[in-house]
C-alpha cells in the first residue's frame, strides 16, 4: 500500500547546464488543462495504489514553486479526499530561491505546504553564474530567510567539486550554509550527466571536471563539518538534524511503497514499478484518452526487488536489516550479500554489521557505488 505520494511539474524558467531532470521550458501553460489531467491521473493512482493514509507529498520538478498556491492547494484536498492524511504528514515542494517564487511562500503554506527544498546550489554568485542559475547569493539568501518565516521545516540544495574549487572555498560556503540554522542540506557532488549541457563543454573541452581525489577531499570536509554541526549524513549526500530527515527520502531508500503522478514520475506499488509519459504534451494526451499518464507498468520480480532494496538501502546510515529482506522477498542471505567480500570490508573499517543489520562507513561512502556492486551478491544481480 502507497503511504507517499509524488507530484511532478515539469516546467522551468530555463534549463541548467547540469541538470538531466524531466523539465521543460514553456510559453505558455495551460493551467486549467494542466490541474484537471494531474487530478484525474492523482485518482487513478489512488484506484490502483490503495487507501492508507499518506504519510507524506512531495511536489518535485522542473520547479513546483512556478505553480499558482491555489493549484497546489487543490491538488492537495483532492489528495487528502482520495487517501487521507497522517496527522504528522510532511509535504514538500521544491522551489528556487528567486524572489518572484520566494514572494508565493505565505501563500504556499496557506495551502498546506509545511516543508520547502530550495534550490540554492552555490552561495558564491561566480559559482551561480557558471551554474546557469537566474537566482544570486543575495536573493538566495533572503529566500532562505523568508522560507524560515513561513514554513516549519526548511532545506536547501548545494553542488560541491565544480572545477577547481578549493577545500578552503567549500569548507566556507558549507560553514555560512549552516549558520543559517535549517533543519536539513542536500549536498551534491557535480556530476557530469549524459545529455546536458555540461557534458557537451566536457567533450568540446571548455572545462574539466574536478578529479576524484579533489572531490574525495571535499566530500571528507563535508562529512566533517556537518558531523561537527549535529547534521550527520543519514544518506550519501543528505544530511539533517535528528528527527529532521525527508520522509519522503526515506520511503524511497527504505524500498517502500509510493505513488508517482505527473509527467516522467515514477512509482512503486505492489510490486509494480510505473512510469508515467515524459514529455508533458504526451501525458496530457495520455491522461485525455485513458485517464492516466503511466507509459509503462511492470511486475518487478523478487530478485530486481531485493536487489533495488538493497542498493538503496546500503545508501542510508542506518543499512538495512537483512533478516527482513529475506522474509520480504523470500532469499536466503546468501542469495543478497557475498559474505565473503562483506567479511573483507568490514575488516576494512568501510561497512559495518551489527545483528543482521549492515551499513557502509563514512569512510565507505566515498566508494559506495564500487562498494556496493561487491558486496550484494552476483547471483542477485545476474538474476
Amino acid at each position: 500500500m502507497a503511504r507517499a505520494l509524488y507530484i511532478h511539474w515539469p516546467f522551468c524558467a530555463k534549463k541548467c547546464p547540469y541538470c538531466d531532470f524531466n523539465s521543460h521550458i514553456r510559453e505558455q501553460v495551460e493551467l486549467a488543462a494542466w490541474q484537471d489531467a494531474l487530478l484525474a491521473d492523482m485518482r487513478a493512482e489512488a484506484a490502483a495504489a490503495g487507501g492508507e493514509p499518506l504519510t507524506s507529498i512531495f511536489f518535485g520538478g522542473g520547479t513546483p514553486s512556478l505553480m499558482p498556491p491555489a493549484l497546489v492547494e487543490t491538488l492537495l484536498a483532492e489528495a487528502e479526499r482520495l487517501w487521507t492524511f497522517d496527522p504528522e504528514i510532511e509535504i514538500t515542494l521544491e522551489a528556487n530561491p528567486s524572489s518572484v517564487e520566494a514572494a508565493k511562500f505565505a501563500d504556499l503554506a496557506a495551502a498546506g505546504v509545511n516543508r520547502v527544498s530550495l534550490g540554492v546550489q552555490s552561495l558564491d554568485d561566480d559559482a551561480l553564474q557558471w551554474l546557469g542559475r537566474l537566482h544570486g547569493a543575495d536573493e538566495a539568501i533572503a529566500a532562505v530567510e523568508t522560507a524560515q518565516r513561513s514554513f516549519d521545516r526548511v532545506s536547501f540544495d548545494l553542488i560541491y567539486a565544480l572545477p577547481d574549487q578549493s577545500p578552503d572555498h567549500w569548507r566556507a560556503q558549507l560553514d555560512r550554509a549552516i549558520s543559517f540554522g535549517t533543519s536539513h542540506l542536500s549536498l551534491y557532488q557535480l556530476t557530469i550527466e549524459p545529455g546536458t549541457r555540461f557534458a557537451t563543454d566536457v567533450r568540446r573541452g571548455l572545462f574539466t571536471p574536478l578529479d576524484n581525489d579533489a572531490a574525495a577531499e571535499l566530500f571528507a570536509i563535508t562529512q566533517d563539518v556537518t558531523g561537527a554541526a549535529a547534521m550527520p549524513a543519514y544518506e550519501t549526500s543528505n544530511h539533517a538534524r535528528m528527527g529532521q530527515e525527508s520522509r519522503h527520502n526515506l520511503t524511497y531508500w527504505r524500498y517502500q511503497d509510493y505513488a508517482g503522478i505527473g509527467p516522467g514520475a515514477h512509482g512503486r506499488r505492489g510490486g509494480f514499478a510505473t512510469v508515467r509519459h515524459k514529455k508533458p504534451e504526451n501525458f496530457l494526451t495520455a491522461v485525455s484518452q485513458r485517464g492516466h499518464g503511466i507509459s509503462e507498468q511492470r511486475l518487478l520480480a523478487p530478485s530486481d526487488q531485493a536487489s533495488e532494496a538493497l542498493l538503496m538501502g546500503l545508501r542510508l546510515a542506518e543499512g538495512v536489516d537483512l533478516s527482513a529482506l529475506q522474509s520480504r522477498f523470500g532469499f536466503e542471505r546468501t542469495e543478497l550479500i557475498d559474505e565473503a567480500k562483506l567479511a573483507q570490508y568490514i575488516g576494512h573499517g568501510l561497512v559495518w554489521e551489527k545483528g543482521s543489520r549492515i551499513g557502509v562507513r563514512p569512510d565507505g561512502r566515498a566508494v559506495l557505488d564500487g562498494l556496493l556492486a561487491e558486496i550484494v551478491a552476483d547471483a542477485l544481480v545476474a538474476a
